[in-house]
């Protein structure tokens, strides 16, 4: 793991969800170091156990668990458990899959759908209330919520996926509002396409994609900043950003460059951030 990110000093006690690889698991390297706490949240124990070695090898406590967030009772349990031993400075909220439409069909099936938002929405939302209360009587701490560009711009290919992300953007920033006065930071951050294990379910073009490590910089480096909303790659944020003010026929002609398919057994990928879109 990398060196502690001293401009981030002050969240000493820290949660990953989607720890296990991809953007969870180089969020973890960049925050791992001496005098960190961490809890690592994923599914994949195995994966999950090499992300916590490496990060007490880096000189930060971590402690691994593996638990599937739609798990609202065992995860309120753990998180709860971890607070209190701990206090929580910081809450990075990352887990989630990606799914949609598979290349026999015109569209995602509905238990695909329902599965997509479970993880990506109502997980997260339960995620952050295990937490939250906590932070607010401490009058202190901070929450990241990772969703993706496709937040801005309606997917056909993934249309649940495109809800999920949209709804927390939004969920988000009115939870920045609502939270302001409390001393509790929340930032959402939007990535274009990460090269993740996930990313490779994604049987399509992805434009500008960049590194795990990159965009864990960015995310990091925009909640050093208290934005609201950080977005990448730049070109990409703006023009997702005005997508659904453009006429009709000129957003599917940018969308048809764009097209894709998810492999046919998401199932099989580990359990971490999806390919960041």
């Amino acid at each position: 793991m990398t060196p502690s990110d001293d401009r981030l000093a002050d969240y000493r006690t820290i949660v990953i969800t989607g720890a296990s690889s991809g953007i969870g698991a180089a969020l973890a390297r960049r925050l791992g170091g001496p005098g960190r706490t961490i809890a690592l949240i994923a599914r994949d124990a195995a994966r999950l156990e090499a992300v916590r070695a490496a990060g007490d090898a880096a000189g930060a406590a971590c402690t691994a668990a593996a638990i599937d967030v739609r798990d609202r009772t065992r995860l309120a349990d753990f998180l709860d458990g971890f607070d209190r031993a701990h206090g929580i400075d910081l809450l990075i909220v990352n887990a989630g899959i990606l799914d949609g439409r598979h290349a026999e069909q015109a569209t995602e099936d509905g238990d695909t759908a329902r599965r997509v938002i479970d993880i990506n929405l109502t997980a997260a939302i339960d995620t952050v209330h295990a937490v939250l209360p906590a932070m607010q009587r401490r009058r202190r701490g901070a929450i990241v919520l990772v969703s993706s560009l496709a937040g801005f711009v309606p997917l056909a290919d993934a249309p649940a996926y495109s809800a999920a992300k949209a709804g927390m953007v939004s969920y988000a920033l009115a939870l920045r509002d609502g939270v302001e006065g409390d001393g509790v930071r929340v930032v959402v951050a939007c990535p274009g396409f990460v090269a993740t294990p996930m990313a490779a379910l994604h049987l399509g073009p992805r434009p500008g994609e960049i590194s795990a490590d990159e965009a864990a910089m960015r995310i990091l480096d925009g909640l050093r900043r208290n934005r609201a909303v950080i977005g990448f790659p730049t070109a990409a944020f703006w023009w997702s950003r005005i997508n659904l003010l453009v006429p009709e026929f000129l957003r599917r002609r940018g969308a048809a460059r764009t097209r894709f398919h998810v492999a046919s057994d998401p199932t099989a990928a580990p359990s971490a951030h999806d390919a960041g879109r």
